[in-house]
């Protein structure tokens, strides 16, 4: 009886893919030694990398991720809040399937779960907290759109946005508002098709302190995972917002 080939590309069974696909495994190989020559920072470069395969719902590998991750020095708390700030812009279902991975290899490397709790809001104040973050970011921009919101749709665009997007998790601890915005701005590169909330984000990135060529680096780096149609129109948002 033939024995089952198990499926490539896949975080356990990755030597697979150089016993079925060499050339495939080679060219990977190469572009992940490339990224770690020009991405330097191994575990910010595994914290990006987790968030486009959870918006990608790509998740065989995230536990290869997450053990590299750790080696790289992330934490735990890290490691989790990464995936949390996935959950405005991919959703819940797409954000718990890409933990279940994340929480095995947690356990598997002796994490106890849950982490600890990096929540900062109340039901009282979430709202107040969130807008206040909101425009620490993008300023009177948030004024502006919120006054131009139709009655109707402030339930979506004032109320949600800014007391779930941005209450409840940007005022997360476990990483820092430039960490964050760099995060969001490689989901929603991933996803395509959000030309202009790339472009909100990338202006947002240069507000909290990061630059046009921590975004250009950002995209190097998950190019691979994304492909060039979705880096390429990313990159054309950063170069129309901060040109070279």
């Amino acid at each position: 009886m033939n024995q089952p080939i198990e499926e490539p590309y896949l975080g356990e069974t990755f030597p697979a893919l150089e016993k079925t696909d060499p050339d495939l495994a080679a060219m990977r190989a190469r572009l992940a030694r490339e990224d770690a020559e020009s991405f330097p920072d191994a575990k910010t470069s595994c914290l990006l990398t987790m968030a486009v395969l959870a918006a990608l719902q790509t998740t065989g590998d995230m536990k290869r991720i997450t053990e590299e991750a750790l080696r790289a020095g992330a934490t735990p708390v890290e490691i989790k809040e990464t995936l949390y700030q996935c959950v405005p812009y991919i959703g819940f279902p797409r954000t718990e399937a890409a933990l279940r991975p994340v929480n095995e290899a947690l356990l598997a490397s002796g994490v106890s779960l849950p982490v600890e709790s990096c929540a900062a809001v109340t039901e009282e104040n979430r709202f107040s907290r969130g807008l206040a973050v909101q425009k620490s970011i993008f300023g009177d921009a948030i004024d502006r759109m919120h006054s131009a919101t139709p009655k109707d749709e402030r339930r979506i665009m004032v109320d949600r946005l800014s007391a779930f997007c941005f209450g409840d998790i940007y005022t997360r601890g476990g990483l820092d508002l430039k960490k964050r915005e760099l995060v969001t701005f490689c989901i929603i590169s991933a996803l395509g098709g959000c030309e202009s909330q790339v472009k909100s984000h990338v202006q947002g990135n240069a507000n909290v302190g990061n630059t046009r060529q921590d975004l250009v680096n950002a995209l190097t780096l998950i190019l691979p995972c994304i492909g060039f149609p979705r880096t390429l129109n990313a990159l054309s948002c950063v170069n129309e917002v901060l040109p070279g």
